[in-house]
């Protein structure tokens, strides 16, 4: 088996549900108190082993890179300080990480997105991370539990899911399936159907921004059709993979906070800055 070492970074939206901050500062970047989310993400897949982040960008984004290079005057300015350990856990990243990026001309899906990271991934399996979603765990880290199911069955794709309420299964990709033999929280996919209705979602267990995906999925994307917006979603390819029961879908231990919108950003906000004792 492939041990998964690298982790797909869908960045180049343009986080219009964040304007105007998002005008000039990527939503990536925006911080959940002193920390940009793509920083969570890259510390939940170095958590489970990661070290090459795959960066899937756009032209207007070069604040992600930057964060994680040096950045010698900062780093002087605060030596003997006593803000002098701020910096340790990005800087820590980037000595450990190789960061690698890619420019997508046209955003096109979430599909399209994935399979324009296809030269940073190569032939291996990989995870995608997907910032908006913030992930917390008293445990393993959800990527870190979602590699070790990928473990016992390396031949198939593996999606995280929870459940929300029916009258939200329109907002996500919705997941049928069975449970696997010795487990209760996950399953065998059957069927995967892309914002349903709640009168035609066959459950409410939605897929959240987690994946782990085999090479296998390029060659799917590639002839994946545009769905009736000219965008290629990861739920057809994913679809495909499922007939040949190749897709299992995790319900992760832990908490999800929606930071794509500003309700759950403020939600993530307030339960971090409670954790820490701020407020």
């Amino acid at each position: 088996m492939t041990k998964i070492t690298k982790c797909l970074f869908p960045v180049a939206g343009y986080g219009t549900r964040f304007l105007p901050a998002t005008k000039a500062i990527p939503k990536e970047m925006l911080p959940i108190l002193t920390k940009p989310l793509i920083q969570y993400g890259v510390e939940e897949a170095m958590s489970a082993g990661m070290r090459t982040m795959a960066m899937v960008t756009s032209k207007y984004k070069q604040a992600i890179e930057n964060h994680f290079k040096p950045h010698a005057d900062i780093e002087a300015s605060i030596k003997g300080t006593a803000k002098a350990s701020l910096l340790d856990e990005v800087n820590h990243a980037s000595e450990q990480c190789d960061f690698t990026y890619i420019e997508q001309q046209q955003m096109l899906g979430l599909g399209h997105a994935i399979y324009t990271g296809k030269p940073l991934i190569g032939n291996d399996p990989f995870a995608v991370i997907l910032p908006d979603d913030l992930c917390t765990s008293d445990g393993d880290s959800v990527l870190l539990q979602m590699t070790k199911l990928y473990e016992q069955h390396p031949d198939c794709c593996i999606v995280a899911i929870e459940e929300v309420p029916m009258t939200q299964v329109d907002k996500y990709g919705v997941i049928d399936g069975e449970l696997l033999e010795g487990l209760n929280n996950a399953y065998r996919v059957n069927s995967m159907v892309e914002k349903p209705s709640p009168e035609d979602a066959p459950t409410n267990l939605a897929i959240i921004g987690r994946y782990i995906l085999t090479p296998e999925i390029f060659d799917v994307l590639e002839n994946t059709s545009p769905d009736k917006n000219g965008e290629i979603q990861i739920t057809d390819a994913l679809m495909t993979l499922s007939k040949k029961g190749k897709v299992i879908a995790y319900k992760f231990q832990g908490e999800r906070f929606d930071c794509g919108s500003v309700k759950g950003f403020v939600m993530a906000t307030n339960a971090f800055a409670k954790s820490e004792g701020i407020i």
